[in-house]
């Protein structure tokens, strides 16, 4: 059996990722792994998957990542859209929304893109 783990993201300054992961979708640390060179913070959702995002911190980088055409993403759905979108307008960090298919995107201190779905009824 094949299982998801985690994705992971590179991140220049570790405490205003984690300061915006938890705002803008309550993600909290759920454990932390400290090398001499680099510390791993992995975050989760409080238990409603067992996906986990991991945040890379290269201790002493200072430039940010190329990202390329930032052509991925990650999704996340949500029980209450209007609500969410209302918390990302006032953070000022929708960066690409798309009304006809219901969707939009927020972009996180480092400039990865992170996708926002309306829950699946149920």
């Amino acid at each position: 059996m094949i299982r998801f783990a985690h994705n992971n993201f590179n991140v220049v300054d570790l405490e205003k990722s984690m300061k915006f992961y938890e705002e803008a979708l309550n993600l909290k640390e759920v454990h932390r792994l400290e090398n001499p060179d680099f510390t791993l913070v992995y975050l989760g959702d409080g238990g409603n998957t067992p996906h986990e995002l991991e945040l890379t911190w290269i201790k002493g980088r200072t430039e940010k990542y190329n990202l390329g055409e930032n052509e991925f993403h990650l999704a996340f759905y949500t029980d209450d859209y209007e609500g969410l979108h209302a918390k990302h307008k006032e953070m000022g960090c929708i960066c690409y929304e798309n009304e006809a298919m219901g969707i939009y995107f927020i972009v996180d201190p480092d400039g990865y893109w992170l996708e926002i779905i309306p829950a699946p009824a149920k």
